[in-house]
């Protein structure tokens, strides 16, 4: 009971600080760029990929051709290329469902986190705090730098999301350390 307790501490001190990055700071929005001629590349973008929402490489090789990594080679040389994530049309402005996704996610980041603070000898409230900190870290550089490294991702978008990420692990650290304290034996 005691680890539940110190996850949900730990989910809610998330939650608190994201919602406070993403809505009060600029870290939420970091890196985004708005696209030159916006109206005609959306319209090009719907009336080539329509409803079918994705997430789209370019340029597309086949990975299964036996020559994808020179013809990948041939096309980066003379074109453009990246990720597009694309949502078609929904008229679906609800954050609702999202942000109770949200939660839940930081809630099991927090249970795994309280779950392996218990399993220590950690007696230092800050010594415990630091353990699911570093827990933290890892989680931030986890896909954030490969998907600079691999993708392209803007390296002032990646440092944000670390930023936002490693300061999550800091309240919850502080947070699940506060509730979950050392067993007397």
């Amino acid at each position: 009971m005691r680890i539940l307790l110190a996850a949900l501490a730990g989910a809610v001190a998330m939650f608190i600080w994201t919602s406070i990055a993403h809505v009060f700071t600029p870290l939420g929005s970091t890196g985004f760029s708005q696209i030159p001629n916006e109206a005609a590349v959306i319209s090009a973008m719907h009336s080539s990929i329509g409803e079918k929402s994705g997430l789209y490489f370019f340029p597309w090789v086949n990975p299964s051709d036996p020559k994808a990594m020179e013809k990948t080679e041939a096309l980066m040389k003379t074109n453009p290329s990246g990720l597009l994530l694309y949502k078609g049309p929904s008229g679906n402005l609800d954050m609702t469902p999202m942000m109770v996704e949200e939660f839940v996610k930081q809630f099991v980041q927090a249970l795994i986190a309280a779950f392996l603070l218990s399993l220590t000898v950690l007696a230092a409230y800050l010594s415990r705090a630091g353990f699911v900190a570093l827990i933290g870290v890892s989680a931030a550089i986890a896909t954030n730098v490969s998907y600079w490294i691999w993708y392209g991702f803007p390296g002032d978008f990646t440092c944000a999301a670390i930023l936002i990420e490693v300061v999550s692990g800091i309240v919850a650290g502080l947070a699940i350390a506060a509730v979950l304290r050392p067993r007397t034996v």
